[in-house]
């Protein structure tokens, strides 16, 4: 196994940015990473986005152009609701529309989001072409269990019109099934957002593979579903303060360690 590249000094780099953007970027640049390594990406189509700290009206997106492999903190785009363009340091790469659309209406209309994340998976498009949608066959899919939103496909989401309809489809909840389309998920924290779509594609895998059999699906009671549904609103295991801390918490710096022992090249 080879050694992961060395990390470049982004002392100078770094220094263009407040030290609350700049370990947003580390982490939104990590979620690209980790997206493409678990096989949720799709070439370079698909975005991540992150709220700039501080601010109601900015967030970070990748260049489109660029694989999710090659996303790193300084790569990515900083971008007003309106889609001006704030920072982008490349001249081949730019602001994709649909990536913009979908991610300012969330921005726009969810301040507790702090992070925005869709996908094109295999798994998520197929149960996004199921008219029963996701199914509480699983301990993992009753974690979303009643709290999943749907929106209907309307074509390449580049009408800002859409966005006022995503919205209103998406609600409160942390995840939603875009029909015939895919997945997206939500969070207060970048962690968060990601354990969230991770878990929801594991759900989806799951179902494909459990109807795949063809065989009678077996379900809990209603009320087993509803009471694991509310266990697992929070991270199930209380912290040393006796607290249930939001999903996220205790896996996202697991997960970074994870990614800097394989290549550490995001955080440039």
């Amino acid at each position: 196994m080879s050694a992961a590249p060395k990390l470049k000094d982004v002392t100078q780099i770094a220094a263009q940015f407040s030290d609350a953007e700049w370990q947003t970027r580390v982490d939104l640049a990590a979620c690209y990473r980790l997206v493409d390594m678990l096989g949720m990406g799709d070439g370079i189509l698909n975005h991540i986005s992150a709220r700039v700290p501080g601010t109601h009206d900015e967030f970070l997106i990748n260049p489109f152009g660029m694989m999710y492999e090659e996303i790193t903190a300084s790569s990515l785009l900083k971008v007003t609701l309106d889609g001006t363009v704030l920072y982008n340091p490349h001249e081949e790469y730019n602001l994709n529309l649909p990536g913009y659309v979908i991610h300012s209406a969330i921005h726009g209309a969810r301040h507790d989001v702090a992070c925005v994340l869709h996908t094109h998976t295999p798994a998520g498009m197929a149960v996004a072409a199921l008219d029963c949608g996701l199914l509480p066959l699983n301990q993992t899919a009753m974690r979303f269990h009643g709290s999943v939103a749907y929106h209907d496909f309307e074509g390449v989401a580049v009408d800002v019109d859409e966005r006022a309809r995503l919205v209103a489809d998406l609600g409160d909840n942390d995840v939603m099934i875009l029909r015939n389309h895919g997945l997206l998920s939500v969070g207060t924290t970048i962690g968060e957002a990601f354990v969230n779509i991770a878990r929801l594609e594991k759900a989806c895998v799951t179902q494909l593979l459990t109807m795949s059999t063809n065989s009678k699906m077996r379900y809990p009671a209603q009320p087993v579903i509803d009471h694991t549904f509310q266990q697992l609103r929070r991270a199930p295991t209380p912290d040393k303060n006796g607290k249930f801390p939001p999903h996220g918490t205790r896996e996202w710096p697991a997960y970074l360690r994870m990614l800097d022992r394989r290549d550490p090249s995001y955080r440039e």
